[in-house]
């Protein structure tokens, strides 16, 4: 069973930044993709960065130029730095890990952009 743990959420003011780590226990080159989602109160999920096993990096439009997916494949860390942070940025963010054939989620970790 792969298991995902993310790190790094809390609360930041409008403009900071933070930065999300997800620790995967198994081989990151095992996946297809790894990717950040976040959902806020009321509203469903969505794709916020992803980088495939081949180091493509694909972002939702709301967060192109603020945020940055990478990894470190010895660590098995997906991370995602997150600046200019914005009230509307306030979520609970998970880390997925996709296999084709089966999806893996962490348990989320909160981000609080307010002042």
């Amino acid at each position: 069973q792969v298991q995902l743990v993310e790190s790094g959420g809390g609360l930041v003011q409008p403009g900071g930044s933070l930065r999300l780590s997800c620790a995967a226990s198994t081989s990151i080159f095992s996946f297809y993709a790894m990717g950040w989602y976040r959902q806020a109160p009321g509203k469903q999920r969505e794709l916020v960065a992803s980088i495939t096993s081949g180091g493509i990096t694909n972002y939702a439009t709301s967060v192109k130029g603020r945020f940055t997916i990478s990894r470190n494949t010895v660590k098995k860390t997906v991370y995602l730095q997150m600046n200019s942070l914005k009230p509307e940025d306030t979520a609970v963010y998970y880390c997925n890990a996709d296999r084709r054939v089966a999806n893996f989620w962490g348990q989320g970790t909160q981000v609080t952009v307010s002042s």
